[in-house]
C-alpha cells in the first residue's frame, strides 16, 4: 500500500453522479446538432441563382414551401415577394410546411413569420437567413445574382 486511503462510499457516489450528469448534458446537446439524417441542410441558403418556377405559384397574402431549394416565398401583397432561408437557425433543420404564414419546424417546434423571417416560437431566436429573390418575367429566381 502506498499510504493512500481507499475513497469513501460518498466520494464515489458522487462521482457517478457527476459523470451521469456529465453524460446526460452531452445527450441532449447532440439533440440539437446538425445532423443530415434529421432533414438538416449544410448550406443554409443557395450559393447560385436558383430557378423556383411560375411567381403564380406563390398565392397572394401566401406562402410557398421550396423544400429542394431550401427556401420559403411569400407573397403578401400582390406582386411583392419575399425570400427567406428554409433552415431554421435553432439547430438547422428543415422547415416541413408553411400554415397561415408560419413555418414549422419539425425538430424542436420553432415557428417563423415567412413574410418577414422573425422567430414567432423559440427555442429559435434568430431570424430566418434573407435570400435574394427576383421575378424574372414571371419566373422566380432566388440566390446571389449569376
Amino acid at each position: 500500500m502506498t499510504g493512500r486511503r481507499p475513497a469513501s462510499r460518498r466520494t464515489v457516489l458522487r462521482g457517478a453522479a457527476a459523470a451521469g450528469a456529465a453524460g446526460a448534458g452531452a445527450l441532449g446537446l447532440s439533440a440539437c446538432s446538425t445532423d443530415s439524417k434529421l432533414g438538416h441542410a449544410t448550406t443554409p441558403t443557395p450559393t447560385a441563382p436558383v430557378a423556383l418556377g411560375d411567381a403564380a405559384d406563390v398565392p397572394v397574402g401566401g406562402a410557398r414551401l421550396y423544400p429542394e431549394q431550401r427556401v420559403v416565398v411569400a407573397q403578401p401583397a400582390e406582386g411583392e415577394f419575399t425570400c427567406f432561408s428554409a433552415q431554421c437557425t435553432h439547430a438547422g433543420c428543415l422547415l416541413d410546411k408553411v400554415e397561415e404564414l408560419e413555418g414549422n419546424c419539425p425538430c424542436h417546434g420553432s415557428r417563423f413569420d415567412v413574410t418577414t423571417g422573425e422567430a414567432l416560437k423559440g427555442p429559435a431566436t434568430a431570424p430566418l437567413t434573407r435570400v435574394p429573390l427576383r421575378n424574372d418575367g414571371g419566373r422566380l429566381v432566388a440566390g446571389p445574382e449569376a
